[in-house]
């Protein structure tokens, strides 16, 4: 690639060695998304090479493992990222990835155009094929880019698959003969295009969670939907003829794809108000009361609803959750055969979301659990549950990544932007918004009150000494015993693998050394966790408050809440003293 070769000689020419031996000297690892970094020349970036390498790794281990992958073949799809300074695009390293297996003879089903994140998962189990990657960075900001695995069960690797492919991968860094040769996407015969069948299979599997076709045709709610410059505009449109509805209102300006994301100072829908401006603005102009937005690869999905003040409600990822999990539970009862057990009924939440499930499932006696944080590890759980023939509602994580149903093995945006449509047509039938379903659900199990935010910390090493004095606190190997006033319950760390809840201190959930990750359980009945993000140089801050159905004073417990978070970034984060930099809302 001449861009990148020409910015290594640049640095090389002007001295610039620290920069060099930062991009030359580390490789990139698998974490909680695959591999994931900013575009340009470098082994720990993401470019033609080292997309080739990875590929050409991920060749290797696949051989190993299935004597039937020249049969079977293998899925590839891309968003719509780019970057012209290193000409660098998702479309480009994804025919790099399919040139690779196709010079080795594997079938290749190289979607020809974008698709959203699901797709590939979906097109992996669908078609039967030993595995797949999507080119993609998801809501990263635009210089980033990425390379997501799913193995042949649809749902993202896990250990051991991600150590095993990065030993395959620094087995074989020099490019094969034909790696290069990206004309084998136009001429190969085992390339196959899956678009049409994957799209019409899809649309057709989204049927299993439309309850209310005929109300949805008839409703008078309109929807208006942005898509961040992103994949998903054409694919929630079709979603949406599927259930019923009349098109959602696009945001023109962020309907089609754009790289540079120009309208937002990020492509995360996450942050709220301040990037759904465009969205709200339309929806008030239109009389939209309900504004849908997914993030640039269609996985994730933030609501927002105007109230009758004339104020948006903007929701979190947990409030989101409890009214899914409300809903998804509601639909079965009512749609249910006789014979149907709630006893075989799941829904799963990563640990750092809400506990809001948890309260539903024991109060109407199905089953809930936790998995470790990323939906790679959901994923596998439910493939696990499915083979037992039990049946998965509803999965979820708090960062807006939502599953209904289990079509697809990882979070969905598309799908679940359309059940978000369905039920605020379903309760608008009784005049209830969604804000007031929201605290019906809370009434009923418990109000569950959140906050997750964040630090930036660009600094490893500062990273690692936060969480080691945690582990060291007032004396070697003790962890704290109070958060500045506030009494610590339980600790349970996930690196180390200690649990103090647990008998024999040993935690259930598996240890993830390669990511920092510790809860706090408090006497008070909140629960907060400290981690380091699987994608960015963050460390991300989790706490709920879970009261009883009788505690329904929001206010104090609020208060409570923000003092305790207050004391946990105070004393365990120590912002000032690390230069943290807080997050900017």
């Amino acid at each position: 690639n001449p861009k990148t070769k020409e910015q290594i000689e640049n640095l090389l020419r002007n001295g610039m060695n620290k920069e060099l031996r930062d991009r030359l000297c580390c490789r990139m690892t698998f974490g909680t998304a695959g591999l994931r970094s900013a575009m340009g020349a470098g082994f720990c970036y993401i470019n033609d090479l080292t997309v080739i390498q990875s590929t050409q790794g991920m060749y290797k281990y696949l051989e190993r493992c299935f004597s039937d992958f020249k049969q079977r073949g293998f899925v590839v799809g891309y968003d719509t990222r780019g970057q012209v300074t290193s000409s660098c695009s998702s479309q480009r390293l994804a025919k790099l990835t399919a040139a690779v297996l196709l010079a080795k003879d594997v079938p290749v089903y190289l979607f020809s155009r974008y698709v959203p994140t699901p797709f590939v998962p979906y097109a992996v189990q669908e078609l039967k094929a030993v595995a797949g990657v999507m080119i993609t960075a998801s809501h990263n900001r635009k210089e980033d880019n990425g390379y997501k695995v799913y193995w042949e069960n649809g749902a993202q690797i896990t250990s051991p698959h991600d150590k095993e492919i990065l030993k395959c991968i620094e087995e074989c860094v020099e490019p094969w003969n034909g790696s290069w040769n990206d004309n084998l996407v136009d001429t190969s015969p085992l390339k196959r295009d899956p678009l049409q069948d994957i799209c019409r299979r899809y649309m057709d599997d989204l049927k299993k969670i439309c309850f209310y076709r005929e109300l949805n045709s008839k409703t008078t709610l309109k929807f208006v939907h942005t898509s961040f410059h992103g994949v998903g505009h054409d694919y929630v449109q079709l979603a949406f003829q599927v259930f019923g509805f009349k098109p959602p209102i696009p945001v023109p300006e962020q309907k089609d794809p754009d790289p540079d994301f120009p309208t937002v100072k990020c492509p995360n829908p996450e942050e709220g108000e301040s990037v759904l401006e465009l969205s709200l603005r339309l929806a008030e102009k239109e009389n939209a009361r309900i504004v849908l937005a997914t993030d640039p690869d269609a996985d994730r999905l933030a609501v927002a609803e105007l109230q009758e003040n004339g104020v948006w409600k903007v929701f979190t990822g947990n409030e989101l959750a409890a009214l899914f999990g409300w809903w998804m539970f509601d639909c079965w009862k009512k749609s249910k055969s006789r014979n149907a057990d709630v006893k075989n009924i799941y829904m799963l939440a990563t640990t750092v979301s809400s506990k809001i499930l948890k309260a539903i499932a024991l109060k109407e006696g199905f089953h809930f659990e936790e998995t470790l944080p990323g939906f790679k590890w959901i994923g596998s759980r439910i493939k696990d549950l499915l083979e037992n023939g039990k049946e998965v509602l509803f999965s979820f994580e708090e960062s807006i990544g939502f599953l209904c149903g289990t079509s697809v093995l990882d979070k969905d945006g598309v799908s679940a932007a359309v059940v978000v449509a369905e039920m605020a047509s379903y309760l608008e039938t009784m005049n209830i918004t969604l804000k007031q379903q929201l605290i019906n659900v809370y009434e009923k199990y418990g109000y569950h009150i959140s906050k997750t935010s964040y630090f930036l910390c660009y600094d490893p090493t500062t990273i690692k000494s936060i969480f080691e004095r945690l582990r060291n606190f007032d004396s070697p190997k003790e962890y704290p015993k109070f958060c500045g006033t506030f009494a610590i319950l339980h600790v349970r760390d996930i690196t180390t693998g200690y649990d103090s809840s647990q008998p024999n201190k040993k935690s259930v959930l598996p240890v993830s050394k390669s990511s920092q990750m510790i809860t706090f359980t408090f006497q008070n009945g909140c629960v907060a966790t400290l981690r380091t993000s699987g994608t960015e140089p963050k460390i991300k801050y989790y706490a709920e408050m879970c009261a009883s159905p009788d505690q329904s004073d929001t206010t104090l417990l609020e208060e409570e809440l923000k003092k305790l978070i207050d004391a946990l970034i105070e004393n365990f984060l120590e912002p000032s003293k690390n230069g943290l930099t807080w997050r900017s809302v």
